[in-house]
């Protein structure tokens, strides 16, 4: 009888221990789940409201054409008989642009093979577990058959696939999320508690450095990550959203849309729709690099070489978006799951109606002299 007490009591200290993991391992899931854009094709999905993204995309089209061109070496690559060439877009998100990037790359590496016997393509879409890869897939289905492709879902701030198994790397729009909102915002005891803001703009320095930190540690994880994954003579795309090393004008700050999505959340506290004690525990997990900076990581993380740095002629976002709503739709597009997630699905009518409202109201938002982000075009290969 003591023995089946014991073994009893060992059994259910197990069952509890594997609760405590599960919950653990749920919790940080639902957290890595909230960084995906708004699926399906409605009126507030990614899908229809990606045209400032697909601009970027469109920009550096030429330029990925000619990186293949000149700097593929299909004779390094040394691929097998029967093997394809593995392409991944990492944060695809859903929607046309990522297919139509793939595509731009397909058509590129086509041309670099027409001497040469042109293997068949497979394609990898990458993006957080939540991503709405049913829409996507779907997409793909509709367009037949030319390559295959495959979902890889995981955060791309570590492996993803096995070693030396990928050719060609793009992604575009993806690496100003970071992996986790930085410890420190949230830390009431630290200089950098970030009370009452969700963002780094109009913070005080030490928030700024906090995100800065964190920006660091996670591009030195994915360049990690993806010299172990790329094969010899692979090489990476990458669009990145940022900022100039410098701006002139104090007036002018980056992130300000973020900043205005705050004040409404604030706004809605004053007002006892939502806690405050809410609004400062949430934190938006997006930071915008310097080409200084970004130059910086990737030469002291020491696995890539830099073979192109630009900064891309991408369109104004008053062309893009030329009006109200569609500014508000944008913001709602990329935001809405984070704060779905964190206040819950009642507020978020009337929190983007406020927004909207707030919008119309500022002389510097809709103001395209006052649109200072930019992004950057890298080409890197594994040294």
């Amino acid at each position: 009888m003591v023995v089946k007490t014991k073994k009893l009591y060992i059994y259910e200290c197990a069952l509890r221990r594997f609760a405590d993991i599960w919950m653990e391992a749920k919790s940080q899931s639902i957290m890595l789940e909230s960084y995906a854009m708004n699926g399906g094709d409605g009126p507030y999905s990614y899908a229809q409201n990606s045209l400032y993204q697909r601009g970027l995309m469109e920009a550096a089209k030429g330029m990925i054409n000619e990186e293949i061109a000149m700097k593929l070496d299909i004779q390094e690559l040394s691929l097998a008989a029967s093997e394809p060439i593995r392409i991944a877009d990492l944060g695809c998100s859903c929607g046309p642009n990522t297919i139509l990037a793939v595509q731009h790359i397909i058509d590129a590496l086509k041309r670099k093979f027409q001497s040469h016997s042109t293997p068949e393509f497979q394609v990898f879409f990458n993006d957080h577990v939540s991503n709405d890869f049913n829409s996507l897939f779907a997409s793909l289905s509709v367009l037949g058959k030319q390559y295959y492709a495959a979902s890889a879902p995981g955060s791309f701030h570590g492996r993803l696939f096995p070693k030396a198994t990928v050719h060609f790397v793009y992604s575009s729009y993806a690496l100003n999320w970071l992996s986790k909102v930085p410890e420190r915002v949230v830390d009431k005891t630290d200089p950098a508690w970030n009370q009452g803001r969700i963002h780094y703009t109009g913070a005080p320095k030490e928030v700024l450095e906090a995100y800065s930190d964190q920006y660091a540690k996670d591009i030195d994880s994915f360049l990690q990550a993806r010299v172990k994954e790329l094969a010899p003579g692979g090489l990476m795309a990458l669009l990145i959203p940022a900022v100039p090393d410098v701006i002139t004008d104090p007036q002018i700050t980056i992130g300000s849309e973020f900043k205005l999505v705050g004040s409404c959340l604030m706004d809605m506290a004053k007002l006892g729709m939502v806690s405050e004690a809410k609004v400062d525990t949430f934190n938006l997990p997006i930071y915008f690099t310097y080409p200084k900076e970004l130059r910086q990581i990737i030469e002291e993380n020491g696995c890539f070489s830099i073979e192109r740095m630009e900064v891309l002629n991408i369109p104004k976002q008053h062309i893009v978006m030329p009006d109200l709503r569609q500014r508000m739709l944008y913001i709602r597009a990329i935001l809405e799951p984070l704060i779905k997630n964190h206040f819950g699905n009642e507020i978020i009518d009337q929190l983007f109606e406020i927004y909207s409202r707030k919008l119309s109201e500022s002389s510097i938002f809709l103001n395209p002299e006052c649109q200072k982000t930019t992004a950057i075009f890298l080409l890197l290969k594994p040294i």
